[in-house]
């Protein structure tokens, strides 16, 4: 296994992430939607989209890099789930680690630099979501101190997944 890096993202990083976190969506959970439903989400998530947060000060990315290439990213932001956030808080929007870099590390420390970066910001709370079906990152988060706080409809085109809303309190 190669040596891992870190760094904050960069606005050039748009391409990679859009990249990145297509393949690991669609690796992960592809086979759950239609394939227009898959489209509309991943648009979604273009490389234009990604730009315009990278250049929103209100958002923050940091990249984990190995053998040259991008391996994982963590993104951190305001809240925008449909709650009533308690306190400060921020949100966790994405943690997306490639399959063979699961179980490595990688996932720990680009969270950790989550956790720190949420304190830094005065959160009182951080928010994240996860597909109910999602084992194995329930189970990471909640080893972290994240607690079910409820339900809601995360949308991928027209199909409405069933996310747990988890809390850790900083």
């Amino acid at each position: 296994m190669s040596r891992v890096s870190y760094r904050i993202a960069r606005t050039d990083d748009a391409q990679a992430l859009a990249e990145l976190g297509a393949a690991t969506f669609t690796a992960t959970f592809g086979h759950l939607y239609r394939a227009e439903d898959l489209a509309i989400f991943l648009q979604n998530h273009s490389p234009a989209a990604w730009r315009k947060e990278l250049g929103d000060p209100a958002f923050e990315v940091k990249v984990a890099e190995a053998g040259g290439r991008m391996v994982g990213y963590a993104k951190l932001g305001p809240p925008h789930l449909p709650f009533e956030p308690r306190g400060e808080a921020a949100e966790l929007r994405q943690l997306y680690v490639i399959e063979e870099m699961k179980g490595s590390g990688v996932a720990h420390e680009l969270i950790r630099w989550v956790i720190e970066r949420a304190r830094v910001r005065h959160a009182d709370h951080l928010y994240l979501s996860v597909f109910t079906d999602n084992h194995r990152a329930r189970r990471f988060y909640e080893k972290l101190g994240f607690e079910a706080e409820g339900t809601y409809h995360f949308m991928v085109g027209d199909h409405a997944d069933e996310d747990i809303v988890m809390r850790l309190q900083l």
